[in-house]
């Protein structure tokens, strides 16, 4: 009794999904310590499985038109165009983000028609998603909520409804009969999800899944995870501010460069139509340490202010401290302020904000790094219709990046009169020059000095 015992022990790592017939106090696949738990082996199916028929690569394929539109812009621009059917979605978020309020809200754009979807929650009650619907102003016949944590029954309902949509929240309550292990554990979270990703494909039901995120902003559950589903939406943002971000991590059928904007009103989501404008509604004019950068998110260009305080510090290490943008390339850039500039900065505390609660990780934000911690250094300040553009390199050269038209033409469109950007980025405008904008083409961070700071 005791062998057999052993030999149905399985000890699964909680970060990567790596299986040992032991305790490991680290995990040999990701290096992760005290991530093993023990979990029960997945009962073997005995039932013959249906085998597929292998098709032609010639044979017709799906088309853009095939997919399900939303309606709602910002989420059809971050899926690539609408939901592909037989796709599976995994959104993530902070708890309170705001996930169950678009999946509400995007089951209620689908029903138009005769289009029936089917909203499963294994958190809340029925009572409970009615109550946030009665507060969205969503009375649609044709959304079904049930609430159910096995995956059998829930693909026994798919079966009978034949819905448009299947939401699921989230993936972490969800168990399956096959595996004995508690629901949120390693095995069923992958167990669950690849009984629902075999549903999808099988009967073209596009799925969408919440999961939860860890204290790192992970989504819960092995890695695996987001390697099963088509595509991993995060929704980003302050529970204390009114913007959100729905960002793409991956994406089987389009971009993964893509950002949905909304603003959380007291009647749910709405969509951001020109998220620059909004960024930009509130930046101060005329103080020192403020400038503003062109930035590009798939095919969106969105204009953010970039946010820099320098003061002398009174601690032996100086702090050096980054929101929004990535504190490494910080560092990096003020060691190269020194080095070219001559400036001193190892004795001043160094905080760089990107304003509106948006994360930017191109390289063109460098140049307005630099701008905005030598304008709060100088305190001199950045004429306010003036917006920055470019990469800095560790020689101090501002080296080109890319779309730098689309760039353009939305400082443009907004009223910026002057636009600083790498000398090697002329070639890529091909007549996007406007008659309006001053362009002014600089080489290295010495000559950007010049022409900003210059007496």
């Amino acid at each position: 009794m005791a062998a057999k015992k052993k030999e149905q022990q399985l000890f699964v790592c909680g970060q990567c999904g790596y299986e040992s017939r032991k305790w490991l106090g680290r995990c040999p696949d990701c290096g992760q310590w005290d991530s093993l738990t023990e979990q029960q082996r997945p009962v073997a199916v005995s039932a013959r499985r249906k085998v597929s028929t292998p098709e032609s690569l010639s044979g017709p394929a799906g088309s853009d038109q095939d997919r399900l539109i939303t309606g709602i812009g910002e989420l059809d621009r971050v899926l690539g165009g609408g939901i592909v059917p037989g796709s599976m979605v995994l959104i993530g978020g902070d708890p309170g983000i705001g996930k169950s309020t678009l999946i509400l809200q995007l089951l209620a754009a689908l029903t138009g028609g005769e289009r029936r979807v089917l909203y499963v929650t294994g958190e809340e009650s029925i009572r409970q998603v009615r109550m946030r619907a009665d507060r969205l102003q969503i009375d649609d016949e044709g959304i079904f909520v049930a609430t159910e944590n096995c995956v059998e029954s829930i693909a026994a309902m798919a079966a009978e409804m034949s819905p448009a949509l299947l939401a699921v929240d989230s993936i972490q309550t969800m168990f399956t009969e096959d595996v004995g292990s508690a629901p949120g554990s390693v095995t069923q979270v992958r167990e669950s999800t690849a009984r629902l990703l075999a549903l999808a494909k099988s009967s073209d039901l596009p799925v969408l899944l919440i999961g939860h995120v860890t204290k790192d902003g992970a989504i819960a559950g092995p890695r695996v995870l987001e390697h099963m589903v088509d595509a991993v939406l995060y929704f980003e943002g302050d529970r204390g501010q009114m913007f959100r971000i729905l960002r793409t991590v991956k994406n089987r059928f389009g971009s993964t460069n893509e950002i949905g904007v909304f603003e959380m009103k007291d009647t749910g989501l709405a969509e951001v139509d020109n998220p620059s404008a909004l960024f930009l509604a509130e930046r101060p004019v005329n103080v020192p340490g403020s400038v503003v950068m062109p930035s590009v998110e798939g095919t969106r260009p969105i204009l953010v202010e970039v946010q820099a305080l320098v003061s002398p510090s009174s601690l032996g290490t100086a702090r050096r401290t980054a929101i929004g943008a990535d504190p490494q390339r910080l560092a990096l850039l003020t060691a190269v302020l020194e080095k070219k500039l001559g400036v001193t900065l190892f004795d001043h505390d160094i905080f760089l904000n990107i304003a509106g609660g948006i994360r930017i990780d191109e390289p063109a934000l460098d140049l307005g790094v630099v701008v905005a911690l030598l304008s709060s250094l100088f305190e001199k300040v950045v004429d306010p219709t003036t917006v920055v553009c470019g990469e800095v390199g560790l020689a101090g050269e501002i080296r080109a990046v890319g779309q730098m038209d689309m760039r353009l033409r939305e400082a443009d469109r907004l009223g910026f009169k002057t636009f600083l950007m790498p000398e090697s980025s002329l070639r890529q405008l091909d007549g996007a020059l406007s008659g309006s904008m001053n362009v002014i083409p600089v080489r290295t961070v010495g000559a950007l000095v010049e022409q900003l700071f210059q007496g």
